[in-house]
């Protein structure tokens, strides 16, 4: 019997709206770790209790017939609660295994997170491969070897915590193994259109936007693979899993213009048929670039847009205009390519009039697709650290930190969290319901009624979310609990 080395763990995320706009993922980062250690000849299991919804009764079985040295568990922010129950639970069951968590949110909260949950032995803090791998090889040894000499991660050493210093960023991107699919049930993730996969071509931003950490993860440098062996990727999944599409899940995909045209050429030179989502910052586009990029499979673009408000956009350190978000708009469209934008409401010192602007905006820009959020505070952004040093958050309950629902003190702002939350469902139904869009979308009209019923109706019902609700309130008839 090959005893398991290693447990990979996805929690449940019951805040997650499942189905709706892109693509619904297996847990690319996990699948990332999964390579770096069968690529060290370490035994590998990933359970996406997040796919499968297993319950803990049947993750203790797991567990128990796996025996693994190591379990590693990853966490944002909203399921940082959940994830901690798995690692009480492995020490219940395996008292010497080594508990493991990384992350956004414990990448953060390294110190908090480990005082948080006694049965938490390391967190690992920024990118996993390399540190998961002498993890892996360390929770062998019976004494756990020596968590000392192990750079980015926080650990327990009896009742003390301490903290490592930093692990370099991997510089050769190229040397990491292609994320381990076959560790997930790769054919039972749904997606909107055909068989389809995540893939991240880079890594770092060098952007300061105030709402987002991905910079404070991946670092300020913009690090990046070949354009061969992106496209060796790519011809990999057509290959193995017959793919039809494929998202790019990087944050500044086309920063380095010259690699973006060189990746469309490459595709197109192996004669791949692949159609393909990126996104990309409005100041970072034109139509010769997106023309190229279409002659390669582009069907999508998506825009992280933000706000309707110059001002607003100021505030967030943006670094864009409206008019440069109009341009980007019109570029995609003009040459066959879809567009999806995104929008942030609340933003700390934000109006009800600008919130108002960002709807009508979004309206105005008529992109084929338009997504909303309340500005969430996750920890590691400056906007985070700005509204907790004035006192301004209104919970630390993470599990509600899932961007449709407000946890700042907006009453201290001029406004309120009623308002807010109203004004997301507001863009949702001004965005969707317009008459001509739905004439042209009719597929998206049950996406919106999703979409709002699980952020805003769901939580107010007794015993979850009945069977053909969406044909119930598409005809106004919702329950009074729901109002």
């Amino acid at each position: 019997m090959i005893m398991m080395d290693t447990l990979l763990i996805n929690p449940y995320d019951e805040n997650a709206v499942k189905n709706g706009l892109g693509f619904i993922s297996p847990p690319l980062n996990l699948m990332y770790l999964g390579g770096a250690l069968e690529e060290a000849s370490y035994n590998v299991k990933i359970v996406d209790d997040d796919l499968e919804q297993l319950g803990y009764s049947k993750i203790c079985k797991i567990l128990s017939k796996e025996e693994p040295s190591l379990v590693g568990i990853t966490a944002t922010t909203s399921t940082i609660k959940n994830a901690l129950e798995y690692a009480k639970l492995v020490k219940k069951i395996l008292p010497d295994s080594l508990t493991v968590i990384g992350g956004p949110h414990p990448t953060f909260m390294p110190i908090e997170t480990l005082k948080s949950c006694p049965d938490l032995d390391v967190v690992v803090i920024g990118e996993g491969e390399k540190t998961m791998t002498e993890l892996a090889g360390l929770s062998l040894d019976e004494n756990n070897g020596h968590l000392t000499n192990v750079k980015g991660i926080a650990y327990r050493d009896d009742d003390n915590i301490k903290l490592n210093p930093p692990r370099e960023l991997i510089k050769d991107l190229d040397s990491i193994p292609f994320p381990a699919r076959h560790l997930v049930p790769f054919e039972s993730y749904g997606t909107t259109q055909g068989k389809s996969s995540d893939m991240i071509t880079s890594r770092g931003c060098v952007f300061n936007c105030s709402y987002c950490s991905s910079s404070l993860i991946m670092g300020k440098k913009f690090r990046t693979r070949s354009p061969e062996n992106v496209v060796d990727e790519i011809e990999y999944l057509i290959d193995r899993y017959k793919l039809e599409n494929i998202a790019f899940m990087d944050d500044t995909f086309m920063l380095n213009k010259r690699r973006a045209k060189t990746i469309a050429d490459e595709i197109k030179k192996r004669g791949l048929d692949i159609g393909f989502v990126a996104s990309s910052r409005v100041d970072m586009v034109n139509k010769s670039l997106i023309e190229k990029l279409r002659s390669a499979g582009l069907t999508t673009l998506y825009y992280g847009v933000e706000s309707g408000s110059q001002r607003i956009l100021d505030l967030m350190k943006k670094g864009i205009t409206l008019k440069q978000a109009e341009n980007a708009v019109k570029a995609a469209k003009d040459v066959g390519v879809e567009v999806l934008t995104s929008f942030i409401l609340g933003f700390p010192g934000e109006t009800q009039e600008e919130m108002d602007k960002t709807i009508d905006f979004s309206i105005k820009l008529n992109a084929d697709y338009s997504q909303f959020s309340i500005l969430t505070p996750f920890p590691g952004t400056p906007i985070y650290h700005e509204l907790k040093k004035k006192k301004l958050l209104d919970t630390e309950n993470w599990k509600k930190y899932t961007v449709l629902k407000s946890v700042i003190k907006y009453e201290e702002l001029g406004l309120s969290k009623q308002l807010v939350e109203r004004k997301l469902a507001q863009a949702y139904l001004k965005f969707y319901a317009r008459p001509k869009y739905l004439l042209k979308h009719r597929h998206m009209f049950k996406v919106m009624l999703e979409t709002i019923y699980r952020s805003f109706i769901a939580p107010k019902l007794k015993g979850g979310t009945p069977k053909g609700w969406y044909k119930t309130l598409s005809k106004g008839n919702v329950t009074e609990n729901s109002k």
